[in-house]
């Protein structure tokens, strides 16, 4: 726990010192500003490529010996039904969320900001003509592992493994043993590695809040107070039904989790990536005393479906767009984008930026203004430091929640 603390107040001080220099930046050295935001963005780019690099191999060893462990299918199936219970559950209260305080605080409506240009949104315009049924099929079976691997499509990953995983359950204990055992060795490897590239965090982190200060300095959070706090205050309520129903579920432990899973929550709220803390997450959540097979199976399953931040920002942002421009949707309008957002969210799960692209091709669908987008691309960061943070709370949640109504959750003082 002592290397935890020091890194979750390195990451900290990093956060503080990366807000310092790009202020300084942009109010001493404004006309440098584009070109040191791109220089120590750098910083933040290759922490998130040093995770990006274990995250496939990570899912794929930490699945197949996760199923592959549970030789009883019907426990397979079980786990499975409960997860995505979950899912679907956590996905809808999540929307609704969205939607009830969109409609409630209506932030659109008092901003009252000009219409942007036609071409602001292009390129994610463009990038949302492939929402069709085909592309979200093709999105989820893997034409080819390597593909999967070499793009690192987590969702084609999760398919695969969990097949593998099955056929190796269904084969026999001892034909497969040697097979499970050097696929778990490699998890265990990669999980090793984890720890060294924790350590570069707090540096991609000042990269990441520097970059972003520099170049927007801090009047950006006064043109959009008022979508931000309308936001954050949603996501804050949404942070209150996740723990009440953690609570109900783990009791006490809830506040143990919590703690556990700090240093994950402020890099994700840091560098805007919930996978960036995939592997930490993995590693906090078997110390809280997760069984090993459930978070294997449990969590890259989470990643593709239990995006809880993510979805409550849709609703939120689509009504928003259509709060700009005037256009009052009925409540049959919004019910019906709420289960379009539900079904469309699931294809592009761990693509950047995929919030956006939905919300674009949502908007389209419902005959809002497309080009909206371009109204909350400058803030997006700053939202997506929130929903990136309530992703990994979801997940964390679901899998403790899950092993818990299996009867595995153990309370063993952190030893993996």
């Amino acid at each position: 726990m002592k290397g935890q603390n020091k890194l979750f107040i390195f990451i900290i001080v990093a956060l503080i010192i990366g807000v310092i220099m790009g202020g300084v930046v942009h109010t001493q050295y404004s006309e440098n500003a584009a070109g040191f935001s791109k220089n120590i963005k750098l910083l933040g780019t290759i922490f998130i490529r040093l995770v990006q690099m274990i995250i496939a191999p990570l899912v794929f060893t930490t699945l197949v010996v996760g199923i592959a462990k549970m030789s009883d299918v019907k426990m397979i199936g079980r786990v499975g039904t409960k997860a995505m219970l979950w899912f679907i559950t956590a996905s809808l209260v999540s929307l609704m969320i969205g939607l009830v305080f969109v409609n409630w605080l209506e932030p659109g409506r008092v901003m009252q900001l000009p219409k942007p240009a036609a071409d602001a949104a292009g390129d994610m315009v463009t990038h949302s003509q492939g929402l069709s049924l085909e592309q979200f099929v093709t999105h989820i079976i893997p034409k080819s592992l390597f593909e999967a691997f070499a793009t690192n499509e987590v969702l084609q990953i999760v398919v695969f493994s969990i097949m593998f995983g099955v056929a190796l359950a269904n084969m026999g204990e001892e034909y497969t043993k040697p097979i499970v055992r050097a696929l778990d060795i490699c998890a265990h490897a990669i999980l090793k590695m984890v720890g060294y590239i924790m350590w570069f965090a707090p540096l991609g982190v000042l990269g990441a809040i520097a970059a972003v200060v520099a170049t927007n300095g801090f009047d950006i959070f006064k043109v959009y107070a008022i979508y931000l706090r309308d936001f954050f205050f949603a996501l804050a309520v949404l942070w209150l039904v996740l723990c009440i129903v953690g609570y109900m579920i783990l009791g006490n432990r809830l506040f143990e989790l919590l703690r556990r899973i700090k240093a994950p929550l402020l890099i994700a709220f840091s560098t805007t990536s919930s996978e960036a803390v995939f592997p930490k997450l993995v590693e906090e959540l078997e110390r809280f005393g997760c069984n090993n097979r459930i978070v294997s199976f449990i969590l890259p399953l989470g990643y593709s479906f239990n995006l809880d931040g993510s979805m409550m920002y849709m609703t939120f942002a689509a009504i928003f767009i259509a709060q700009i421009y005037g256009i009052d949707m009925t409540l049959g309008q919004q019910i019906i984008m709420l289960l379009v957002l539900m079904l469309t969210s699931k294809g592009i799960a761990g693509v950047p930026r995929a919030s956006l692209v939905i919300i674009v091709a949502t908007c389209t669908m419902f005959g809002i203004p497309p080009e909206g987008i371009a109204l909350i691309l400058p803030i997006d960061h700053f939202c997506d430091m929130g929903r990136s943070m309530t992703n990994v709370l979801g997940n964390a949640l679901a899998t403790s929640a899950v092993s818990k109504w299996e009867g595995q959750l153990e309370d063993h003082g952190g030893d993996l």
